[in-house]
């Protein structure tokens, strides 16, 4: 498990492409029969990935967070983006297929992820926060999630937003979890863009075409900074950053945050105008 620490504005607004991409980017998530983590010290979440291949995958826990196992302080919210497959917790199997979200609560002690079938591998997409209190298991469909459209195709930004964790769907301590699926010839997600200083964000790039690449914008309104992100590859978004991105084709994406509160609408809006 990687360790990344918090990073100021300022810090920030002086990084150079390779420092920005260190500190924000997580280029390799998905690795056949592994889990790759990374605990971010921003409101210590942790992003992960998980792909099962040719056997189950369990969820290891790490000595960092001084727990006997990984959920034992943790809450946990897995999304499937792959080919369709199960996670089994504390002995209890749970089908996903592609789209599909299982919320596992704090307590839950043992987890193992696996692929239906091995040339169709699952692909789950990891996000956890600390909890204090244990919220059932859950899992929602895509169908299940609210599925709200949004935007124009006049401005390139048509897309499908799929609620899962929040207020009003499954109920977590601290997680907010969902997906947003842009339209065919649409490419802008996110924009205009907000912060929320009151709660860090991560974003999960995926169905990105192999040729294909999604400019991330990151930083303060008025000291913005790009990254470019190819499949299957994650952002960390500080509470004090925007986030919004501009591919070279459609795409989708999760996004996922933790911190003060959970509620979905708690954004500082900027306007276009006021970008720099």
């Amino acid at each position: 498990m990687e360790i990344r620490f918090q990073n100021s504005p300022k810090e920030t607004s002086r990084m150079n492409t390779q420092e920005l991409r260190e500190n924000f980017h997580i280029p390799v998530l998905m690795q056949d029969d592994n889990v790759q983590l990374v605990y971010s010290h921003y409101d210590r979440v942790i992003i992960g990935g998980v792909k099962p291949f040719s056997k189950a995958v369990e969820l290891p826990n790490h000595t960092e967070l001084r727990a006997d196992y990984f959920l034992e302080r943790r809450e946990l919210g897995i999304i499937n983006v792959g080919g369709n497959g199960r996670v089994e917790a504390d002995g209890v199997k749970h089908s996903l297929d592609k789209l599909d979200c299982l919320y596992l609560g704090k307590g839950v002690k043992k987890v193992s992820f696996i692929s239906d079938d091995k040339n169709a591998p699952a692909v789950f997409f990891l996000l956890s926060s600390p909890a204090h209190h244990a919220y059932p298991t859950r899992k929602l469909t895509k169908e299940e999630a609210s599925p709200v459209e949004l935007g124009d195709q006049t401005t390139a930004n048509r897309r499908t937003i799929y609620k899962y964790i929040h207020a009003d769907g499954i109920q977590s301590c601290q997680l907010v979890m969902g997906l947003t699926v842009l339209s065919s010839g649409s490419v802008w997600n996110t924009m205009p863009p907000h912060t929320h200083t009151r709660r860090m964000e991560a974003y999960f790039y995926f169905d990105v075409p192999e040729q294909h690449r999604v400019f991330h914008f990151m930083g303060e309104p008025t000291e913005t900074r790009h990254l470019l992100v190819a499949n299957h590859e994650a952002i960390v978004s500080p509470p004090w950053s925007i986030h919004s991105g501009c591919g070279t084709s459609n795409y989708s994406f999760i996004w996922g945050m933790a911190g003060e509160n959970y509620t979905f609408t708690d954004m500082d809006a900027v306007a276009i105008a006021d970008i720099r």
